[in-house]
């Protein structure tokens, strides 16, 4: 895209317009120091990390990584390709942008291409409120239960059966667009138009210029929905409906919903559901998932429960597997069958439907759900059936993180006996049966060092437990870190670590190697507390023997005291 202006220019609007008059007209900022700070607009966070520099001309942000200059500020926030933030910084400093004359050609193209969709968007409007024959959609629009509002948010128009609508009184340049976007044809001399009488859904990529249309017939046409054909400005695979006007509903995308056509994103939004989206086709494609991770980490696919639904949610799944990243939820619903979110949050409302939402199965979950569809695992045969469906999809994951848990799960199907098996020599049967009902980490050194990595401040506290025993020496030496430094916060303890010259960010680094996969805070301290009290047990029971031992004669002593004072013996000579 540079090619297009000059790189010269390019770098003189970016010396010529500070970028915290870029950055403060999108977002509010405070004095810091020598900088500019505010809560980071591309991620969700209470205490600002989003730093503006403003001698350097440039953005960083400590939380998530983000950082560029004015360029990369509106291209990110504004949803904006280089050509159109170039632009804008452009319009900013009141000058005109300067392009190479050769493609000059070609942005004429596209724009009039625009241009030629929003005079179609407008005409479609129009007639879905004036035009003699608009009863046809706005009797299907009542049966629907469509509100005046949100036909507006989404544009939604009519298209009338005339061949000739659009073109009938547009300019000849507008007319030469839509030929070109093949939205009229005039393969006989005269003009035929792609829409008639048809409900039409604009649709809009992330900048809200729409780039096609969706339309629903309202006759008796063999094809219930047809799209607009691809073009310079809208390639199917790589666009989703509803995006933009999710992205409009709510300033922080926490979350998107991704169902399978215009009627549902429409009905769901007017409930109340204002993050669903929908993809173009027939399938959730890596190009497509790719666009919307850039947006959201979580998304939530809704699948009809017919079979058709389930083997489009399969697909959706299998594409999104080796592009699953850290940090990502991807989630499934799938719905009760014969029901789409249309028909059913009609009949639940919103907040029955969202408690579905809120229970939609984790990827881990729907993964052996679907493999392990129409199996008996508890047939050795079948369980090898599963065993070969799995793998392969799991070789395709790239998470490390993901790919272990899958593997794990996959191992605790094959052999259902496998968690009561923990078998140490060295470690207490306390601690084996601690972890084994807490199914953190292989060993119980690293499910307190877990702990402690969630939550820091209570390094003192399992100090004090442990003080006094032999093992544990890692969950020590990082406990003793943490103390040391006063480190109250995972934050903190990251960044002491990042800035750390004593080689501790090495001694620690492979402190989880062990991990098989990875539990939730809560999970990780709930483990370590039941641990600690197991611990605490066994050292009061200790205590108490040896007093028994030192203030009773050996004659005076019970059997089961004698049993528990060799048992002691025995530990202490293995260790």
């Amino acid at each position: 895209m540079a090619g297009l202006i000059p790189q010269s220019f390019i770098e003189d609007i970016l010396a010529r317009v500070p970028i915290a008059e870029v950055v403060a007209s999108r977002i509010t900022l405070k004095k810091s120091g020598s900088s500019l700070k505010a809560c980071c607009p591309f991620h969700q966070e209470k205490t600002p990390s989003f730093h503006v520099n403003v001698q350097k001309n440039f953005y960083h942000c400590f939380g998530c990584g983000a950082n560029g200059d004015s360029i990369s500020f509106l291209r990110e926030h504004d949803n904006l390709t280089f050509t159109e933030a170039v632009e804008e910084l452009a319009k900013i400093a009141g000058v005109e942008v300067p392009r190479d004359k050769a493609n000059q050609q070609e942005y004429s193209r596209h724009k009039l291409m625009l241009e030629a969709l929003d005079y179609a968007a407008m005409r479609y409007r129009d007639a879905l409120k004036q035009h003699d024959d608009r009863d046809v959609a706005t009797r299907y629009m009542q049966r629907r239960g469509l509100s005046d509002a949100v036909i507006e948010r989404f544009g939604i128009g009519y298209a009338p059966a005339e061949r000739d609508f659009l073109s009938a009184a547009c300019s000849p340049k507008i007319k030469q667009a839509l030929l070109d976007l093949k939205l009229m044809s005039q393969k006989y001399d005269k003009p035929f138009e792609l829409f008639q009488q048809r409900l039409m859904f604009p649709i809009r990529n992330a900048r809200g210029k729409t780039i096609a249309f969706g339309g629903r017939t309202l006759a008796d046409d063999k094809a219930k929905y047809i799209n607009s054909p691809e073009s310079e400005v809208f390639h199917k695979s790589s666009e989703i409906y509803g995006l933009f006007e999710a992205m409009q509903a709510n300033r922080q995308l926490d979350q998107l919903l991704i169902v399978e056509g215009y009627m549902d994103v429409v009905a769901l939004a007017q409930f109340g559901i204002t993050y669903a989206v929908a993809t173009l086709g027939t399938a959730t494609n890596a190009e497509s998932l790719g666009q919307l991770t850039k947006r959201c980490r979580h998304l939530i696919f809704c699948f009809d429960g017919d079979a058709a639904g389930l083997a489009a949610a399969r697909k959706a799944m299998e594409n999104a597997l080796p592009l699953y990243e850290d940090g990502m939820q991807l989630r499934f619903l799938i719905l009760p069958e014969g029901e789409d979110p249309d028909t059913l949050i009609r009949q639940e409302g919103q907040e029955r439907f969202q408690a579905r939402v809120d229970r939609a199965m984790p990827l881990s979950d729907f993964f052996f759900k679907i493999y392990g569809r129409g199996l008996d695992l508890t047939v050795a045969e079948q369980r090898g059936i599963l065993k070969e469906r799995a793998e392969a999809q799991i070789e395709k994951v790239q998470s490390r993180v993901l790919k272990s848990a899958l593997r794990t799960q996959l191992n605790s199907l094959m052999f259902p006996r496998r968690d009561k098996e923990f078998k140490s020599n060295k470690a207490p049967r306390v601690e084996q049966q601690a972890l084994a009902s807490a199914r953190v980490v292989s060993d119980p050194d690293t499910a307190l060092c877990l702990a402690l990595h969630y939550c820091p401040e209570r390094a003192p506290d399992f100090l004090a437990a442990l003080e006094n025993h032999e093992g544990y020496a890692r969950c020590k030496a990082f406990a003793d870190f943490l103390a040391a430094h006063q480190l109250q916060t995972q934050q903190a303890m990251l960044l002491a670590l990042a800035t750390d010259r004593e080689g501790r960010r090495e001694q620690f680094a492979g402190l989880f190697d062990r991990l098989e996969w990875l539990p939730d805070a809560q999970q990780a301290v709930s483990a370590a507390e039941d641990l600690l009290q197991r611990i605490q047990q066994e050292k009061n029971r200790h205590a108490a023997l040896k007093a028994a031992k030192v203030n009773k004669l050996p004659s005076q002593l019970s059997e089961s005291e004698k049993r528990a004072l060799k048992s002691i013996s025995r530990s202490r000579e293995g260790q």
